[in-house]
């Protein structure tokens, strides 16, 4: 297994849960929310920062300004001046390329795609389901959203956060067909045989490289 998957996802979709199966199935790590802690890490800066600007980007001036407070680690003064969103953003870029520079594993959401854009044996995939089927996996994961109005109003909200994030730091344009590898949609076959779709073209792409 050399191959790292990246997955760009709509809200509710289960895109999360898959990459979780796909990493289990070739025995590789998959990160999601675990990227943050370790951006952190790297970077010195406080992990609440990267959890207030998680695939959300800020125009806030002020905001940015008083969270610059938390800023650790850095000398460059370059980086210094950038608004707290644009470091987050950094650190999160760079941590994404020390993970895939130490082998396989699958990366899910935070324009990991554009990070490794010129890495070699990256696949993108992008997950997206219909919008009943969201709305269903969204009130069984949060117990406050307990009508389809309240998760159809989050699913909203979360998807603007992850297209206005994507489409602002990277070249490419967010759910767009020509910005992934393969595209798939996850009400089709359900979560278990969209893994094993996508774990049966991994084998593909790998195989192919061997030829």
């Amino acid at each position: 297994m050399n191959t790292i998957i990246t997955i760009g996802r709509q809200f509710g979709s289960g895109g999360r849960e898959i990459g979780e199966k796909i990493a289990e199935k070739f025995g590789i790590k998959c990160y999601d929310k675990e990227l943050l802690t370790q951006a952190a890490q790297n970077s010195g800066l406080c992990q609440e920062v990267f959890e207030n600007h998680d695939e959300r980007p800020t125009s806030s001036f002020l905001y940015n300004l008083v969270m610059d407070t938390y800023s650790f680690g850095y000398t460059s003064s370059t980086y210094m001046d950038m608004p707290v969103s644009h470091k987050v953003f950094l650190a999160q870029f760079d941590t994404i390329k020390k993970i895939a520079s130490e082998g396989p594993c699958v990366l899910v959401g935070r324009c990991a795609d554009y990070a490794l854009q010129d890495f070699p044996n990256v696949l993108n995939l992008f997950i997206y389901a219909k919008l009943e089927d969201r709305i269903k996996r969204v009130m069984g994961r949060f117990e406050d959203v307990d009508t389809p109005e309240k998760a159809k109003d989050m699913i909203k909200k979360k998807d603007k956060q992850r297209r206005s994030y994507y489409d602002y730091y990277s070249s490419k344009r967010w759910g767009h067909v020509d910005t992934y590898n393969l595209s798939i949609d996850s009400s089709v076959l359900g979560i278990d045989g969209t893994v094993k779709l996508i774990c049966q073209y991994i084998e593909d792409f790998e195989a192919r490289d061997k030829q």
